[in-house]
């Protein structure tokens, strides 16, 4: 396959000439005699559009002096609009468009005969259209003499020449004004539009007489004459010579494709527009002249595009190309304010077909998301190098903060809005895919992230680059859940990594903090709970210390911080009841246990609840262990565990057992009997967080 690709980023030069694309050469349809009539004798009248419904084009005779003074002053881009007319050589007798306007009156024929072919001529190489009436009345005075007979086929040759000489004096007149239409005064334009109409009348009424059966004469067949289609063949080259055009200078930063096409776009906008304006309320309406100009101009954008699109095109004039046809072109063009009513019935359909523009959608789709796939990961490369490198991160609103974030969300939302912006469709299309390089990258930053964990414990910002990795998960999610709308059961898989992450970072946070207190909790059983609040408060008074450490966390990372500490310091309370080294063996002694587990679980919860724990799951952990070992009678034992159980489904008979063995005075049968309560599902009130499976009972 060729390819030509076309380089839309800055600071890189489309190849010279690109888009130049080459083309037949055409002559004009109108350049001599010859080459005229060579063109009338391969049109046929089927060609021809079919009338559309007949308008009435507004009387402006008294605005034609008032616009006659402005005529020096009309826009130069609209005059040359269609300067393709004004091509083609001028016959040295053949006056210009001024001199035929001053000298438009045909001289007075005595006693009201016809012209004389001289006379006739002489009027019409002086543009003086009157002479078509005339003219129409000699051909028809030529066909009479046939039908009378008496005249000889020489003579009859003879004259019919001197005719059709004047006719392409006339035609020439006529199409040579409708070459150049708003460089002609609006009266002579309606004088060469009513000559190209009566001509027509003519074409059909000989094409009738011919299909009821031609009658043999002497004469040459010169009808139909196909005048409006030569007419149309004008209006396309004035369409490809104005496409045609090379566009103006570079605008910085666009490919030499994306040239071509805003100069097209922009000249067919323009120039219909005018067409609408000027020239519709001038041209008979069975002419159509709008759906004409459109659909010359449709054919060539199209034809333009259509070779362009046989190339190997880069990702940015794939997507320029399919941004024209699909959006652009329907859009701003074609449904534009000015141009919508009227183009509505002319059906110019796409500029691609369904097929070229399935495969370019394709490409894109390709494209794009291989390079939503490159930036991302160079984002990340970059990111690991700044931790790495020890670069401390920014602070926004007292918070540490990372831009990876934020790149990455633009990298995927430009993606998104690319493919919007050619159809609603492709951005669906575009989503899905999207999605999956998003997950693929959520993993991938959570090993680089794990890497960086274990590697860089040593360096000075470690903790200050592992909170601004936490606060990144939180700009991650709102961009999951607000803006995709995506189903309920994708976020939890795709966000996956990213609780990973937050997990891990946090567990780093605190470790140093866990260590600490490590010691502390054992004094709980060293000291065999003689002092249980005053080792408490000292354990509160540790963590107090500690938090402002977490300062820089979102609001919500950092309550789910003192969510794990509230866990950590459960846990660790019940790990030092299970030890199996305290046994009180009379009512009183498990009374006065219960009293301190029951105040300290009360100023544990205060502590973590004050500084923002959101863990209300944890409240009845520890009271209600309390409550166990308080209570006496079996019975009411089975009902305290059965209901602990259904809150905390992972407390198991091995947990219950080490809590039992604190009461002594239990008999080995009640403590079966008790246990035995564990066999019965009751059921979780909640899908629970683990709690029990986190201790480890002998």
């Amino acid at each position: 396959m060729l390819k030509m690709t076309f380089q839309g980023f800055p600071g890189q030069q489309p190849a010279p000439g690109a888009l130049d694309f080459p083309r037949s050469p055409q002559k004009l349809p109108f350049a001599s005699e010859a080459e005229s009539e060579a063109s009338m004798s391969e049109a046929s009248s089927e060609d021809l559009v079919p009338p559309l419904e007949a308008e009435e084009a507004p009387d402006r005779d008294g605005e034609e002096a008032a616009k006659k003074k402005k005529k020096k002053k009309k826009s130069k881009g609209l005059a040359n609009m269609f300067s393709v007319f004004t091509k083609g050589r001028k016959k040295k007798s053949q006056p210009s468009s001024a001199e035929t306007e001053g000298d438009s009156e045909p001289q007075p024929r005595p006693g009201g005969r016809l012209p004389t072919v001289e006379e006739l001529k002489a009027d019409l190489e002086h543009g003086r259209l009157e002479a078509a009436g005339p003219l129409l009345a000699l051909e028809r005075e030529l066909q009479a003499a046939v039908a009378a007979g008496g005249m000889s086929n020489e003579e009859l040759l003879r004259r019919q020449s001197k005719v059709e000489a004047l006719y392409v004096l006339l035609r020439d007149q006529v199409l040579g004004l409708l070459r150049r239409p708003l460089e002609a005064a609006p009266e002579r334009l309606r004088q060469a539009l009513a000559v190209l109409a009566e001509q027509e009348r003519e074409d059909r009424a000989a094409a009738a007489a011919a299909a009821a059966g031609p009658a043999p004469s002497a004469l040459a067949a010169t009808r139909p004459r196909r005048w409006l289609q030569l007419w149309r063949r004008g209006v396309a080259q004035a369409a490809e010579e104005r496409l045609g055009q090379r566009p103006a200078a570079a605008a910085e930063g666009r490919t030499e494709a994306e040239r071509a096409f805003l100069h097209m776009g922009r000249t067919m906008k323009e120039d219909l527009e005018a067409v609408v304006e000027r020239l519709k309320p001038l041209f008979p309406a069975e002419f159509a002249v709008v759906a004409a100009y459109a659909q010359s101009y449709h054919e060539h954008f199209a034809a333009h595009l259509a070779d362009l699109a046989q190339f190997e095109l880069s990702e940015r004039d794939t997507y320029v190309l399919l941004l024209w046809v699909q959006n652009l072109y329907p859009n701003d063009i074609i449904n534009s304010p000015k141009l919508a009513g009227e183009l509505q019935g002319v059906r110019l359909g796409s500029l691609l077909s369904p097929k070229q523009i399935r495969l370019l959608e394709a490409t894109f789709l390709s494209n794009e998301v291989d390079s939503v796939k490159e930036l991302m990961a160079r984002a990340l490369e970059l990111e690991s190098q700044r931790w790495s490198q020890d670069v401390a991160p920014q602070r926004l609103d007292g918070h540490c903060h990372s831009e990876l974030a934020i790149d990455i969300i633009q990298i995927i939302s430009q993606g998104q809005a690319k493919a919007e912006s050619i159809t609603l469709d492709l951005g669906t299309q575009i989503k899905h895919m999207l999605l999956v390089e998003l997950a693929a990258f959520l993993k991938s930053y959570q090993r680089s992230f794990d890497e960086f964990l274990e590697r860089c414990k040593q360096l000075r910002n470690y903790r200050a680059n592992v909170i601004a990795n936490i606060n990144n998960c939180l700009s991650f999610r709102m961009f999951v859940d607000q803006k995709w709308q995506i189903p309920q059961d994708l976020p939890s898989h795709l966000l996956s990594p990213l609780n990973e992450l937050k997990s891990h970072g946090v567990d780093t946070l605190l470790q140093n903090l866990f260590g600490v207190l490590k010691p502390l909790f054992k004094r709980f059983t060293q000291t065999r709970w003689a002092a249980p609040a005053q080792t408490l408060e000292e354990i509160i008074s540790v963590v107090d210390e500690r938090l402002p450490e977490f300062s820089e966390l979102q609001d919500c990372f950092r309550e789910e911080l003192m969510e794990v500490v509230h866990l950590h310091l459960v846990k660790e309370y019940i790990i030092r009841l299970s030890k199996r080294r305290l046994v009180l063996n009379t009512a009183e002694k498990q009374q006065q246990l219960a009293g301190h587990i029951r105040a300290n679980a009360e100023l544990i919860q205060h502590f973590c609840t004050q500084n923002g724990s959101p863990a209300t799951w944890l409240h009845r952990a520890l009271p209600t262990l309390a409550e166990i070992i308080r209570l006496q009678d079996p019975s009411a034992i089975k009902i305290e565990v059965a209901t602990y159980a259904t809150w905390y489904p992972d407390f198991s008979k091995g947990h219950l057992s080490a809590i039992l063995a604190v009461k002594g005075n239990l008999s080995s049968s009640e403590v079966r009997s008790i246990r035995s309560i564990l066999d019965i599902n009751t059921g979780a009130h909640e899908p629970s967080k683990s709690l029990f499976s986190l201790i480890k009972v002998g």
